[in-house]
C-alpha cells in the first residue's frame, strides 16, 4: 500500500506533472554548512509529518502503518544527530517522551505494547539510539527517568544473556523467544548491532567487559562466514545447519553498523593492530553500496524496484554510521566524504516530490534524472536526512566518553533479570565495576512477551 503523510498528501492525478518537474526543491551547496542545515532542516521536518505519536490519543514512539516500531527509534536517533549538527532542538521532546515512553518494564526496550514486533535487532536499533544520545550530550531526561547510559547498558545486559553457544557455536539468534518466528535464524543485523552497542560502551564507560564482547561477537561473525575473507557482510544463516547454510544477499546497513563497530574500536585502541586492520578492509569493501564507485544505492533491491519498507531506510543508517566513523577514525575521511559527498547531491536532486515539491525519494544515482522517482516515506525522507547532515560530521566533534564531555548516568547492572531469559540456559552479562559519575540501580522487573514479527535484515 501507499502511505501519505498528512501534510504533503499526493493525488494520483497530479503524479505526472510532479514526475516531469525538474528544479531541485531542496537546495544543497555541499561547501557550505549553513546550506546543509538548511537541507537538513527540511528533509527532518519532513520526516517528522509522518510521526503522530505526538498528538492526542496516538502512542509515543509509534510510527504509523505499514512501519514497524523499530523503525520509530532509528527515526529517534536521526534526531538526536539532528540536533547536535543544526542545534535545532524543535524535535527534542518528542524524542525525550517517545524514547521514555518505549522502555519497557526492564528499561531495556521490551515494551508489551510491541509483543508482536520484537527481535533483538529492533530492541538494539533503540538501545543505539539511547547511546547516540549519552554520547551526543543529548538533554537528560527526568531524574526519575532513567537514563540515557542506563537504557543502553539494559539493552546489551540482556542481549549478552542471549548469547547461544548451543547452536553455530555462539551468536544471536535474530528472534528473542522460541515461539517467534525468525527464533531459527542468526542474522547479521542482530549480532552487528550488538557488537556495534558493546564497541560504543566499551569507549564511553572504559569498561574492558565491553571490548572482550565486542571481539567476541566480531569474532564469532567472521568465524562462522557471515563476514567472508573479502568483507562482504551476507544476511543471515539457519541455525539448523549449523549455520552453513546462508543467505548472501548484501544490505547497506549490515556494512554500515560493522564500519562503525569497527572505528570505535579502532578508536580505543588508539589506531594501531588488529582494529586498524579491519576497519581498512571494511573500508574498502563498502564500494559495493555505491553506483559506479560514487552514489549510494541498496545494491539487493533498489536497481529492480523491489525494496520494501524497512529496506528504504537502510541507506539512513549506512550514511550515520559513515559520518561517525570519520569522527573516530580520522583517515577514513577523505573516502567516506566523497561517497557521501556525491550520494547527498544525487538525494537532493531526487527531492522534489509531494505537493510542497520537497519530498525525496529512493533513488540517488545518475540513472535517475533531476526529479521525484515517485516514492516517498519515512525510509526515503530519513536517508536524505542523513545523507545531508553527515556531511557535517567530520568538523565536529567525535562522541563523548564519560571521562571528556559525557554526563549521562549508567546501571552496569540494567536489564539483567533472570526473567529476561528466553528459556534457556544463557550465560549472564558481566559488565564489571561501575564507570562514569555514579550510577542509578535500577529494578529489573520481568516482561511479558510474545507474539512473531520477520522482518528483513
Amino acid at each position: 500500500m501507499r502511505f501519505f503523510p498528512t501534510k504533503k498528501a499526493v493525488g494520483w492525478a497530479f503524479v505526472p506533472a510532479l514526475l516531469s518537474t525538474f528544479c531541485n526543491a531542496i537546495e544543497l551547496d555541499v561547501n557550505d554548512k549553513d546550506s546543509i542545515k538548511a537541507a537538513a532542516k527540511i528533509a527532518a521536518e519532513g520526516l517528522v509529518e509522518y510521526y503522530h505519536g505526538d498528538e492526542p490519543g496516538q502512542i509515543p514512539g509509534n510510527l504509523p502503518q505499514p512501519y514497524y516500531w523499530w523503525e520509530c527509534g532509528a527515526m529517534f536517533g536521526a534526531l538526536i544527530d539532528y540536533w547536535y549538527y543544526t542545534g535545532d532542538d524543535q524535535f527534542n521532546q518528542i524524542v525525550i517522551n517517545g524514547m521514555l515512553h518505549q522502555v519497557g518494564t526492564a528499561n531495556a526496550f521490551m515494551p508489551p505494547n510491541q509483543t508482536q514486533a520484537l527481535g533483538n535487532d529492533d530492541q538494539a536499533f533503540w538501545g543505539i539510539a539511547a547511546m547516540m544520545a549519552a554520547e551526543r550530550g543529548f538533554p537528560n531526561p527526568p531524574a526519575t527517568s532513567p537514563q540515557w547510559l542506563a537504557l543502553a547498558q539494559a539493552v546489551f545486559n540482556s542481549q549478552a544473556n542471549q548469547w547461544d553457544s548451543a547452536t553455530c557455536n555462539g551468536g544471536l539468534r535474530w528472534q528473542i523467544f522460541s515461539f517467534n518466528n525468525g527464533y531459527d535464524y542468526k542474522n547479521t543485523i542482530s549480532n552487528g548491532c550488538f557488537f556495534h552497542l558493546a564497541a560504543r560502551l566499551a569507549r564511553y564507560t572504559g569498561n574492558q567487559t565491553y571490548a572482550e564482547w565486542a571481539r567476541k561477537s566480531y569474532d564469532w561473525t567472521k568465524q562462522v562466514g557471515l563476514i567472508t575473507p573479502d568483507y562482504k557482510f551476507y544476511d543471515g544463516a539457519t541455525v539448523d545447519t549449523n549455520c552453513t547454510h546462508m543467505d548472501r544477499i548484501q544490505w547497506t546497513y549490515n556494512g554500515g553498523i560493522y564500519l562503525s563497530g569497527a572505528a570505535f574500536m579502532y578508536n580505543i585502541t588508539n589506531g594501531t593492530g588488529f582494529w586498524a586492520d579491519e576497519l581498512g578492509a571494511i573500508l574498502e569493501a563498502q564500494v559495493v553500496y555505491f553506483k559506479d564507485e560514487k552514489i549510494m544505492y541498496e545494491v539487493a533491491c533498489e536497481p529492480y524496484g523491489k525494496c520494501n519498507i524497512d529496506q528504504r531506510s537502510f541507506k539512513a543508517y549506512l550514511a550515520r554510521w559513515m559520518g561517525v566513523t570519520t569522527q573516530v577514525a580520522a583517515f577514513t575521511r577523505t573516502k567516506i566524504m566523497n561517497w557521501l559527498t556525491q550520494s547527498a547531491i544525487g538525494a537532493a536532486r531526487n527531492c522534489i516530490g509531494g505537493t510542497d515539491k520537497q519530498t525525496c525519494g529512493a533513488r540517488w544515482t545518475p540513472d535517475v534524472e533531476a526529479k521525484w522517482d515517485g516514492n516517498f516515506g519515512v525510509g526515503e525522507q530519513m536517508s536524505a536526512l542523513e545523507v545531508f547532515q553527515n556531511l557535517l560530521a567530520p568538523s565536529y566533534r567525535p562522541p563523548c566518553t564519560a571521562s571528556t564531555c559525557g554526563n549521562s548516568t549508567g546501571d552496569p547492572s540494567a536489564g539483567t533479570g533472570n526473567s529476561l531469559r528466553p528459556g534457556r540456559t544463557n550465560r549472564p552479562a558481566t559488565t564489571g565495576d561501575k564507570v562514569g559519575a555514579g550510577f542509578l540501580t535500577t529494578l529489573c522487573l520481568g516482561l511479558l512477551l510474545g507474539g512473531t514479527y520477520w522482518l528483513i535484515a
